[in-house]
Order: C-alpha cells, then structure tokens, then sequence
C-alpha cells in the first residue's frame, strides 16, 4: 500500500513535470527559470490553457477578456463583507467567495475557469481592506493581472518593478505536478462536476497547513534570529528541541527547490529599493548558508535545501504584503494551474476511484442476530 498515494502516478499530463532528483519544474515545455520572471501571468495562463504561448493580437484579448471579469457580484461582495465582519482568516474568505462565482452562470469549462482566475485578485483584495477597515477600491479594467491584486490590496496603482515581482511570484508557483489542492480538483471534476466546484475544493485543500506552506513563520525566524552572527546558534537549538526549520526541505525537491532560485533573484532586485527590505534580505541570504551546512552536519543524508517557502516570505513581505495573506496570494497564482488541470480532466471523462486497503474488524453482529 502506498500511504498518501506516495509515488503513484494517477494521471497523465502535459501542464507541469516536478522532477524532485535533479531540482527541476517543467511549466507547459518550460523551465519555470526561463518562463517565470519574463512572462506576464496572463501570457502563462494562456500557455496553460491552451497549450502555447500566445500571439501578441491574442495575448491583447485574452488580456482584456480577464479583465472583464473581474468585477464581484452583489452576492460575492456580500458574503465577503460577512466574512470580514467575522474575522475569518483569508483563506476561508475565499472558499466562501468561489463558490458563488457559478450563481446565475451557464456552465462552462472555459468560461467558469477565466472568471475564476480574474476573480481571485478581487476576491481576496477587496477581503484584506473590508477586514482591515478600509473600503473596497473600484476594479480597473487597464491594468495587468499583477498590478490589479496589487491595485486591489493597497488602492494605488503599483510601479512597474512591484508589478513585475509579483508577476514573477504568481508565475512560479501557478502550477507544480500533482499537488494536494490539484488533485482534490480533479478528483472532484472526475465526477462531471463543474470548474468552479473543482475549485473551491483546491481552494479547502490549500488551507491546510501541511500544504499551503509556511512563509510567514520563515519572516518570525529571520525575525527571531536577528543578526547573521546568531544564526549558527539558533539553528542548533531549534534542531537540538526537534523543531523544523522553516523553508527548509520539501516532500518532492531531494537538491535546492528551482522556485527558490527564481524568487530569490526577485527578492534582491526587489529589496534594493529599500534599506530595510535589503537588510533583511541580506540576512535571510546568511541565514540560508548557515542553516544549509547545519542540516548537512546535523541530518546528514536528508538533503534539506532550500524550498519556495523560504522566498517566498520576503518577495511578498517586500511588496508590503502581511503573512497572513500569504497563502490566498499564493492561491491567486495557482488558479490558473487549478483550472487547466480541471479542464484537461474534463477532456479525460474518467472517474477518479482507488481503492483502499480494509483493516477494520469483520463479522460483528448485533445482539439479537438481527442486522
């Protein structure tokens, strides 16, 4: 019995390919290093739907197309609002929100997925200022995928290098293999249900923690740690109490995480703007050499490198974002892999059914003898 379906290969796909041995991601024929930081979000989404990069007239209206949808229903505003008002934490804002992007909508494949993935921005902007008492801001039709969430979050418009940081962010991680999330999906749409069903259920798997990861506690640590001089310490005592350290090791990556690299080069053209965000760049950069040769001498043979996590933090904490809406920010750019995969499922029309391995007891009968 494979536990957790480990290593078990359930489908065929032409969206993505996670090679864990040699640190590589596939993206649609390309290596996430060549394709993330010099792509627009909206020229990979197209890539993933369609299988190709497109043309420039295409790119124009696939462009315009998103746009066009990103505006929320009075029924979405509203339960976005309840949601703000009790407080929940962005991802339960928006699995609450995606489903009520189907009310009133002929089912689509292609359709549902591009409202889908012009909607996540809107959805989880307008969240974030309702939650923190400030007014949604009206959402504009002109400006790119990226620079719209940013727009949405912080109601200016964003200079073209946040832009482009975020567009790299978003790039990297819109799609990685058969993940948790993307599995739920297809699973869910292996059934003939529709796109946004699918979705919503990557949407609930993402939440967990053992899977939407942990930027945010990468920020606490580096906080924690200080200076550069007290990293070797702290890290021996983490390890010596059994905790992990965070983005750190990956269940698939056995060398560095390729989407480390990528974020990492956006981490430091993005922090040299600012004095602050460049000291704590400098710091994780020192942090992540001292904390490499630790594991090595303390796990050896584990090979715990560097993950996305770990980047991850300090893109989206340079661009002002706080870590709790990392992870909605995180799901912002894997709609696009979510719906590409619900849809390729959708072609496939095969029920997704393992089986599973009985250890419960046999022949118990009820008193009486009666069942």
């Amino acid at each position: 019995m494979a536990e957790g379906l480990d290593g078990v290969v359930a489908t065929a796909t032409r969206l993505s390919d996670v090679d864990g041995e040699a640190g590589r991601l596939t993206i649609a024929g390309y290596a996430v290093e060549d394709l993330a930081p010099y792509a627009s979000f909206e020229e990979v989404a197209y890539l993933l739907l369609q299988g190709r990069l497109p043309e420039p007239s295409e790119h124009v209206r696939f462009m315009q197309d998103l746009a066009g949808r990103r505006a929320l229903s009075r029924a979405a505003l509203a339960v976005v609002h309840e949601a703000a008002a009790a407080k929940v934490p962005p991802m339960d804002a928006l699995r609450m929100a995606v489903p009520i992007l189907s009310l009133g909508r002929e089912e689509n494949p292609v359709d549902d997925a591009m409202t889908a993935i012009a909607s996540f921005p809107t959805i989880v902007g307008t969240y974030w200022r309702v939650l923190n008492g400030r007014g949604p801001v009206p959402v504009r039709s002109d400006l790119p995928h990226a620079a719209h969430y940013l727009h949405q979050l912080f109601g200016a418009e964003p200079s073209a290098d946040r832009a482009r940081a975020l567009e790299t962010y978003l790039n990297t991680v819109c799609d990685h293999g058969l993940n948790a999330s993307t599995f739920a999906a297809r699973v869910i749409v292996s059934t003939r249900s529709d796109v946004i069903s699918g979705v919503t259920g990557a949407v609930g798997a993402l939440k967990g923690p053992l899977h939407g990861g942990a930027p945010g506690p990468v920020l606490d640590m580096l906080k924690d740690i200080k200076s550069a001089d007290r990293a070797e310490a702290w890290v021996r005592n983490e390890l010596k109490v059994g905790r992990r350290i965070m983005g750190f090791g990956h269940r698939v990556y056995k060398v560095r995480d390729p989407r480390a690299a990528v974020l990492s080069k956006a981490a430091d053209e993005l922090s040299s703007a600012a004095l602050e965000n460049r000291q704590l760049y400098d710091l994780a950069r020192s942090v992540e050499q001292t904390a490499l040769k630790v594991l090595d001498e303390v796990k050896p043979g584990r090979n715990l490198r560097t993950n996305v996590e770990f980047f991850t933090a300090l893109v989206l904490q340079a661009l002002g974002l706080e870590p709790k809406s990392f992870v909605a920010t995180f799901a912002c750019g894997r709609i696009a892999g979510w719906c590409a995969h619900v849809i390729e499922q959708h072609a496939e029309d095969h029920l997704i059914r393992p089986q599973s391995d009985y250890v419960g007891p046999r022949g118990l009968k009820l008193k009486g003898g009666s069942a």
